[in-house]
C-alpha cells in the first residue's frame, strides 16, 4: 500500500479519537477534538497532492478517499446534531447528498467505473471542513468562556456574552452556506452522471 493510501486510511482511524475526544468532557476536549478532526483534514489534502506529484493515484484511493472524507464529515456533523449545534433540516440535507453520491458511485462500480471527486465536490469538502473546525473552535471558546473564566476572560460578562452570540451567528449563516453548497454539488454530480440510469 502507497503512502497516500496509507494517510487515507490514517483518516479513517482519526475518526473515533475524534469522537471519543468531543464527547468525553474532559478539560478541553473540544480544543483537542479540533485538533484531531484538523490533522485528519490535512491528510486529505496531502494524500492527494502526494498522489498526483508522485504518480500514485490508484483506483483504491480514488474510492477510500472520498469515502473517507464522507465518513469524517458525517462524524462531525452527527455530533453537532447531538449538541444541538445545527437544524436537523440542514443535516438531512448534508447527509442525503452524502448517500446520494455514494449510490452512483456504487452503481458505477457495478459496470466496472470508477468516479473520482469532481472539483465541485473538492471545493464542498474544503468548505464542509473549514465550517466543522470553526463550530469546534467556537464550541471550546464558548465552554472556556463559560465553565473555566466564568465570563470573566474579556473582562465583563457582556463582552463575553458579545462575542459568543457573534460567533454562533456567523456560525449559523456559513451553515446554511455549506448546506446550500453541498445540494448545488450534489446536484451537479447527479447530473454529470445521469447516464448510468438509463438502462436502469
Amino acid at each position: 500500500m502507497n503512502l497516500p493510501n496509507k494517510l487515507t486510511i490514517a483518516r479513517v482511524g482519526l475518526i473515533p479519537v475524534f469522537v471519543l475526544l468531543y464527547l468525553s468532557g474532559v478539560p478541553h476536549s473540544y480544543f483537542w477534538a479540533l485538533v484531531v478532526f484538523g490533522a485528519a483534514s490535512f491528510t486529505d489534502y496531502l494524500d492527494g497532492y502526494l498522489a498526483r506529484k508522485k504518480g500514485l493515484v490508484t483506483d483504491f484511493g480514488v474510492l477510500m478517499d472520498p469515502l473517507a472524507d464522507k465518513l469524517l464529515v458525517m462524524s462531525a456533523i452527527i455530533l453537532f446534531l447531538h449538541s444541538q449545534l445545527v437544524h436537523a433540516i440542514a443535516v438531512i440535507i448534508l447527509l442525503g447528498r452524502e448517500f446520494l453520491v455514494t449510490s452512483i458511485r456504487l452503481v458505477a462500480a457495478g459496470k466496472g467505473r470508477v468516479i473520482a471527486a469532481d472539483k465541485w465536490g473538492k471545493i464542498k469538502t474544503a468548505f464542509q471542513m473549514t465550517w466543522i473546525c470553526l463550530g469546534l473552535f467556537f464550541y471550546w471558546l464558548t465552554d472556556l468562556l463559560m465553565r473555566e473564566y466564568g465570563f470573566s476572560l474579556l473582562g465583563s460578562p457582556e463582552a463575553n456574552t458579545r462575542l459568543i452570540l457573534t460567533c454562533w451567528a456567523g456560525f449559523h449563516v456559513l451553515t446554511w452556506i455549506v448546506v446550500a453548497l453541498t445540494a448545488l454539488s450534489g446536484a451537479n454530480y447527479a447530473l454529470k452522471n445521469r447516464a448510468l440510469f438509463r438502462d436502469a
